[in-house]
């Protein structure tokens, strides 16, 4: 809860409500796919079942897919930015730094 009042954005909330998030996407997209059978049910009988059996899942299964892959990228980037200020934070020289690699510099001049 502190983090939603911290003003100079240290710390990162979107890992902690990403499962809150998902878990009302989730059932957003039931109640839309319920009412959007119910409604086709009223229009056409062909139509309802059309919706119930074909077109509603495949929209379903689609909003949740790019709903998942989204808060996935949200919370790679943010672990990402952790991490990253992590190495900062121990410093070139610090426990488990890594050695730049050793081949030669890129000479765009040099012909080979």
């Amino acid at each position: 809860m502190k983090a939603l009042f911290d003003i100079s954005f240290t710390r990162f909330i979107a890992p902690s409500i990403a499962k809150i998030v998902y878990l009302l996407v989730m059932v957003v997209i039931g109640i839309s796919y319920f009412t959007f059978v119910i409604l086709s049910f009223q229009q056409n009988a062909f139509l309802g079942i059309l919706v119930l059996v074909v077109i509603g899942p495949i929209f379903s299964i689609l909003y949740l897919v790019l709903a998942r892959v989204g808060l996935e990228s949200l919370i790679a980037a943010i672990r990402t930015a952790e991490n990253t200020g992590e190495l900062v934070r121990r410093g070139a020289t610090g426990v488990g730094a890594v050695p730049p690699p050793s081949y030669p510099p890129y000479r765009p001049d040099a012909r080979g």
